[in-house]
């Protein structure tokens, strides 16, 4: 049989205190069940509100904090408001953090209706913006697949004339509405000044002076 060492030896010792102190240090994983308090589903965070955990039913519920990324689920990774969920979930400095948030039973989780209105979200397209090769409305010409179409009208497909001066579409144009004449403010006419009224006054000390009214 071999020998070891006694360097071999106390060098097996010292791992097994490391081993054991690492395990202490992991934070211990425990189970819970609740709803969604909220979710944001713009930031992708909320936090779960906890009304049961390891079979026990806690009252008051004890909130969790949950991330998007921790969701079960495909696609858009979202929480919907009352819809029930499991989770797995552990203490941290923070407080309780979820690690995994599934549906009952392990299934996926329902998520929201509502998505975020960001810049990251793609921007609708405007009532203008159409192919100028085969007059598309859901794609632009740099993205058409057909080969360059004869020149020809986006509104009536009539290639005798353009978009603008094309006849169908003056005759659906709303008409400009007639301009209603009002009754007419009297606007006042200044007189010169040798027509207006004049007051003619007499001051002490035989002065005499004039006043026109304006």
């Amino acid at each position: 049989m071999g020998s070891v060492s006694h360097e071999q030896f106390a060098g097996g010792c010292a791992k097994a205190p490391e081993d054991a102190a690492r395990a202490a240090e992991e934070p211990q994983m425990l189970h819970g069940a609740g709803i969604p308090k909220w979710f944001n589903v713009r930031m992708g965070f909320g936090f779960l509100s906890m009304t049961a955990s390891a079979g026990v039913v806690l009252d008051p519920p004890v909130d969790v904090f949950v991330q998007q990324s921790k969701l079960h689920m495909e696609g858009f990774r979202s929480l919907k408001e009352g819809e029930a969920v499991e989770f797995t979930f552990k203490k941290s400095a923070k407080g309780l953090e979820s690690i995994r948030v599934t549906g009952p039973g392990g299934v996926f989780c329902i998520g929201s209706e509502r998505r975020p209105k960001g810049k990251n979200m793609q921007k609708r397209r405007s009532k203008g913006a159409r192919c100028y090769n085969c007059a598309g409305l859901d794609h632009h010409a740099k993205e058409c697949k057909l080969p360059p179409q004869p020149k020809k009208c986006h509104f009536c497909q009539s290639i005798n004339h353009m978009v603008a001066s094309c006849p169908l579409k003056a005759q659906q144009a709303p008409r400009e509405s007639q301009p209603t004449f009002g009754r007419r403010k009297k606007r006042s006419i200044a007189l010169p000044c040798s027509q207006r009224p004049r007051i003619e006054a007499t001051v002490g000390g035989g002065y005499r002076f004039v006043i026109r009214k304006l």
